[in-house]
């Protein structure tokens, strides 16, 4: 790629090295900031992403908010180097609803951006890889897609799909936004301010909404929780809908073309858009805004202590970072300075739309953030507590020295309990944390408990 090479050559690229976007001439500036004080410009802008996709009018805002971005700060007083503007969105469904068609949409739209699919990612592939130089015979570090996607957009498919190890390298990435090296005598830290827009499928390709998220999906919560919003999108059957879907695709294919969907905003007008805005506004948090970020996020960690419930976590420092980005998004859309209390106002209602729903327990149906976070719901850390100390009274009834095979176990907890005990609990969490405490001898192979 070369930024100076000539426009009809097969290495021109729209890009500097510098970061910058192609300069957009005078009359495209004029013309786009006419469109910013369109009142409706927020749902135009919507209608134009994606205009073939149907309906997800709220993953489409997501996602846009996503293509803006935050403004990224540094602050001299300030013990952190600086604090992340990128948006990363998860979007986890049934197969068919569209997630991979999103994503090459925005990766066509974005200024800089790389697609890549999971289970054709390695480690080496998204951070950096060491080579020999041809000519030289010098050890020389080639970038991989997170690094190249820098100040853009990487797009990841089949999320899912893809290794622990390779997976593991995001952690560093999504939050601190660089990747580190060292490797055949070259360490370095290299850039990686980049967004991630991932898809993923459940496991079992169908989602059950009997299960947690972390459930459904075969993901780390440590991954999950740096995720600002997370769509579950379903294909729920629905005459209705079906219907509506039914025409709008075939709508696509029919003779007439006046009746196929079409952008309000034309895609170069739109890449410009969302280009002008990431360069050129960098809003700045009113007071209002302000003092509405920080009830909308005192109202969200409310929601836990309703109905006499604690240790209930509906809202962590996280969520509301993301809620400082999402609103910071939203003023950039409209070329705004400042960012005003409608901004936070729908910023919150995207996470309510989008994180929370994510995190809502399916058994309680109370929306609990440690399921992203931990893995577990505070409601399944009290039943396992329960199960635990359940056992312990199972066996200090029994002699030290008795051999007590798992399956019996297992009967005599359900005879005394009102909930099922499942064997996947017992050998995964309560056994092991009961070892670890040396309250007993837990046999793997021969599948048999002894107190000790």
């Amino acid at each position: 790629e070369d930024s100076k090479a000539s426009r009809d050559s097969e290495y021109y690229t729209s890009f500097e090295e510098s970061d910058k976007v192609a300069t957009i001439s005078e009359e495209r500036t004029g013309e786009l900031k006419k469109l910013a004080r369109d009142p409706q410009i927020y749902e135009k802008l919507k209608d134009s992403l994606a205009p073939s996709i149907f309906e997800m009018e709220d993953v489409k805002k997501g996602i846009l908010c996503q293509l803006f971005g935050g403004t990224n700060k540094k602050f001299e007083k300030s013990q952190r180097d600086s604090f992340r503007g990128e948006i990363n969105v998860l979007l986890c469904g049934d197969p068919g609803v569209s997630k991979s068609q999103l994503l090459k949409y925005v990766h066509k739209l974005a200024p800089r951006g790389i697609y890549t699919s999971g289970k054709g990612s390695s480690a080496v592939g998204l951070t950096a890889y060491v080579t020999k130089d041809p000519a030289t015979g010098e050890m020389v570090l080639e970038s991989g897609a997170l690094v190249l996607s820098d100040r853009g957009i990487c797009c990841i498919d089949e999320f899912d799909k893809m290794s622990e190890s390779t997976r593991s390298i995001l952690h560093e990435v999504m939050e601190q936004q660089t990747v580190s090296i060292a490797k055949a005598g070259i360490v370095c830290t290299l850039n990686a301010r980049t967004s991630i827009l991932a898809s993923a499928n459940p496991v079992g390709s169908r989602y059950d909404i009997g299960k947690s998220v972390v459930a459904n999906i075969n993901l780390m919560p440590t991954i999950l929780s740096r995720f600002d919003l997370i769509y579950l999108i379903l294909d729920n059957p629905s005459q209705a809908h079906d219907r509506r879907l039914a025409k709008h695709l075939i709508s696509m294919y029919f003779k007439d073309v006046k009746k196929a969907p079409k952008a309000v905003i034309p895609l170069d007008v739109l890449a410009d858009y969302i280009s002008y805005a990431r360069m050129n506004v960098h809003p700045k948090i009113s007071e209002e805004a302000a003092d509405e970020l920080i009830s909308s996020y005192v109202d969200m960690r409310k929601l836990g202590q309703q109905g006499g419930r604690r240790n209930v976590v509906t809202a962590t420092t996280r969520q509301l970072e993301s809620l400082i980005r999402l609103s910071e998004a939203l003023a950039k859309m409209t070329f705004s300075d400042t960012v005003t209390r409608e901004n936070v106002k729908e910023a919150t209602r995207l996470i309510n739309v989008a994180t929370q729903t994510a995190a809502t327990d399916p058994n309680t149906g109370i929306i609990d953030m440690d399921l992203i976070t931990t893995g577990q719901s505070s409601g399944d850390r009290q039943r396992l507590e329960k199960i635990a100390d359940a056992l312990r009274e199972v066996l200090e009834s029994k002699s030290k020295r008795t051999n007590i095979p798992i399956g019996n176990l297992i009967k005599t907890l359900n005879e005394n309990s009102d909930k099922p005990v499942s064997k996947r609990d017992l050998v995964s969490v309560v056994l092991p944390g009961l070892e670890e405490e040396g309250f007993l001898a837990y046999n793997r192979k021969k599948e048999i408990v002894r107190a000790l």
